[in-house]
């Protein structure tokens, strides 16, 4: 089974000059981490049509790619997600989505024109999401790109949802640590043997009294990680290092 690569895309130029502050990287990475996943990158991008289908452009490039996109899809001036995912991913051209434009002048009759009512412009073959606070709907694209509002209270339990029919059940990954009273350096030729399929990650700290570093190895195959953990363990036994092994974690 090929590995899903997981994305969020976040959109605003109100989060990167900090006038509201992004909420949605640390509930992504939880809630994916309780799958068995990771995020391959968080990505926020200004409201800049140019940029972000650049950018839309570069996630779809991504093989096995999943992502999850915030913010935009609204219908004032500066919402430029659906016009750019059309342009990024299908044909450049927004389409009235029959389903979106019922649910928009149920909700809001006379005054979902003249603006509102864009929101049911969607990329083509667009699949709407629905929205558990105000049921405005978001959409998604190929069931591997959603693109959702900027609220948490709206675009949160979409994510829930679309994982729970994503991922029917959670992948084990393997997790094993160490901290050793050394630098990183003495690692890096082992490190270079872990073949792709093994995660191995140093992380350095300079203390009062000298160099650790923290070297984690994880796998989906728990005995290839214990062996590849074993490594280290033997290098540092071999250079008389001391080290203190960290709770073994299976994310």
């Amino acid at each position: 089974m090929n590995e899903a690569k997981i994305f969020a895309l976040i959109i605003g130029t109100e989060i990167l000059n900090r006038r509201r502050i992004d909420k949605h990287f640390d509930f992504v990475t939880k809630i994916v981490a309780s799958y068995g996943y990771k995020l391959s990158a968080s990505i926020i991008v200004e409201d800049d049509p140019v940029l972000l289908v650049d950018t839309l452009k570069f996630l779809s490039s991504q093989p096995h790619s999943i992502v999850f996109s915030f913010g935009g899809i609204g219908s004032t001036p500066d919402d430029h997600t659906r016009r750019c995912a059309a342009i990024a991913l299908r044909d450049g051209e927004l389409y009235l989505h029959p389903e979106a434009k019922e649910i928009i002048e149920a909700k809001l009759g006379e005054d979902a024109y003249p603006h509102p009512i864009k929101m049911a412009e969607l990329p083509k073959g667009a699949k709407l999401i629905e929205n558990p606070v105000n049921n405005m709907p978001a959409f998604s694209l190929d069931d591997r790109f959603f693109f959702m509002p900027g609220f948490p209270q709206m675009s949160h339990p979409m994510v829930r949802d679309i994982l729970q029919k994503l991922f029917t059940k959670k992948e084990a990954f393997y997790r094993y640590s160490l901290t050793a009273l050394c630098k990183e350096n003495v690692f890096i030729e082992l490190m270079e043997l872990m073949p792709p399929t093994v995660e191995c990650s140093s992380l350095p700290k300079l203390y009062s009294d000298g160099w650790r570093v923290t070297i984690s190895v994880a796998s989906r195959d728990d005995e290839e990680a214990k062996n590849a953990f074993g490594l280290f363990i033997d290098l540092l036994r071999s250079k008389a290092i001391p080290y203190a092994l960290v709770d073994e974690i299976n994310d």
